[in-house]
Order: C-alpha cells, then sequence, then structure tokens
C-alpha cells in the first residue's frame, strides 16, 4: 500500500530533496509552501523523475488552513503516514534588545506552533493505524543559540525540539516515531536574509539540503522497529563566525546605539 507524506517548505532546499527521496521509494509526497508557483515547479520535478506529488500551497501558521489541508490530503491521497515538519523562518533583528514584537511571533508561528498545529492534525491517522513519523527539522540553534540565528529562532528550535521529545515519550509504545533532525549551518535561501549573507566560498563548506534530506530520509525508510530520535547533522570544517555575530548583533539597533551612530 502506498504510503503519504506531507512535507512543508517542500518548494526548494531540505525539504524539496527530502521530497524526491521519499518519492523515489514510492511514497506519494504532498508538497506544501507558501507560494503555489514554486510547488509547481517541485512538483513538475518529482514527475519527472517517476514520482508522485501533489502541490498545496498553504499558510501552516494558520488553523484554518491546516484544516483545509489535511481535508484536501485525506480526499486524494489518504491518511498522512509521514509528517516533515521543514518550513522555517527567522527574524531580521537577531538581538532582543532590539527584536519587534511582531518579529518574534512571527518565527514562533513558522517554526512552533505550526509544528503542534500540523502533527495535532495528523495524529488521529497515525494513532489509530499504529504507526507514523513525524520528523523535525530543528537546529544546533537548540543547543547552541547565539546571534547567528538570533533569540526568537533559537528559541523556537529548542521548543520544537522539546515538543518532539514529548510525542516520543508519549507516543511510542503506539507506534508514533518522533523524530528531530538538528542540523548546523546548510547552505539553503534562508542564508541570505542573515544580516551578513555567507560568502559563496563559505557556503562551499557547509552542509548542502541533500546532506540533511539524506537524514531525514534514514529516519523515515528504516524499519518502524527502529527511532533515530535525535540526529546531528554538523559540517565537517568549522568556520570562524566571529564577524559574522559582531555585525548581528547590531542589525536594527538605533543609530544611536550602534557602533556607527
Amino acid at each position: 500500500m502506498t504510503r503519504t507524506a506531507l512535507i512543508t517548505g517542500a518548494g526548494s532546499g531540505i525539504g524539496l530533496e527530502a521530497a524526491r527521496l521519499l518519492a523515489r521509494d514510492g511514497i506519494t509526497v504532498v508538497l506544501v509552501g507558501r507560494r503555489q508557483e514554486e510547488l509547481d515547479k517541485a512538483e513538475a520535478t518529482i514527475h519527472a523523475e517517476g514520482g508522485t506529488a501533489l502541490a498545496l500551497a498553504a499558510d501552516i501558521t494558520r488553523v484554518d488552513d491546516v484544516t483545509r489541508l489535511l481535508d484536501r490530503v485525506h480526499a486524494e491521497c489518504g491518511p498522512v503516514d509521514i509528517l516533515v515538519n521543514n518550513a522555517g523562518s527567522a527574524s531580521s533583528v537577531l538581538n532582543p534588545q532590539w527584536l519587534p514584537h511582531d518579529e518574534w511571533r512571527q518565527v514562533l508561528d513558522v517554526n512552533l506552533t505550526a509544528v503542534f498545529q500540523l502533527t495535532q492534525a495528523v495524529l488521529p491517522d497515525m494513532l489509530d493505524r499504529d504507526g507514523g513519523t513525524i520528523v523535525t527539522v530543528s537546529s544546533l540553534a537548540a543547543v547552541n543559540p547565539n546571534l547567528l540565528g538570533g533569540a526568537a529562532y533559537g528559541a523556537a528550535k529548542a521548543g520544537v525540539r522539546n515538543f518532539m521529545t514529548f510525542l516520543h515519550n508519549t507516543f511510542r509504545n503506539q507506534g508514533l516515531r518522533a523524530v528531530t533532525v538538528l542540523p548546523g549551518e546548510t547552505d539553503t535561501p534562508i542564508l541570505d536574509n542573515r544580516a551578513r549573507p555567507p560568502a559563496v566560498e563559505e557556503r562551499a563548506h557547509m552542509l548542502q539540503p541533500q546532506d540533511v534530506a539524506e537524514a531525514i530520509h534514514l529516519a523515515i525508510t528504516l524499519p518502524q522497529r527502529v527511532v533515530l530520535q535525535e540526529i546531528v547533522v554538523a559540517p565537517t570544517r568549522q568556520r570562524d563566525t566571529s564577524a559574522d555575530l559582531e555585525i548581528s548583533r547590531w542589525a536594527g539597533a538605533p543609530a544611536d546605539a550602534s557602533p556607527q551612530g
């Protein structure tokens, strides 16, 4: 019987690469993101590779959008066997001294609240059939928070790590596998929004989206009796981020507070 995987942030980067790997295994992949055009391109890529995909745009921070999304998936694909929480967002202001409250809420909504809402929506499918897998892409910022990701991002990623551990402790004996993937710096579009976007030569030694996708794929395709509760995926080389941290410290600061003020 064909399994169905719902993947957020699936239009590019880690989400798209994970979807491609799962589709090659015969899993139907539901591609979720904010931009339908980007998702349509991802869907076409998977179809061209012989896979089955459904592209559905949704704002996963909104409960009504999540409900509509699940209704469509159930109607066209059936129950959800696999959920990959990959969508992510970071604030432009990293230092909590100046972080706007609306940026704080937006980052927590995407990285934490949406994970809860989607999990709550798919749990009946999984628990009713005594099996399912939820993989959430957290970050090493959850265990070593700093100004690279910022205060809101680190807090949100720590929150989803805690939530996934809760799911593991609560539902493992009902067949649910809850997996947290904690990547280090990964060359994805989110880096373009940093206070100092890393240069091309710096990105060459970072993780690539395919690397993190392989970890997600492994966690899902191992036998159901096996759960990789946490997977740390880090670049072999450790780069010097001191300049990045100093620039990030002053992003969004009032002119009279910054070193240039």
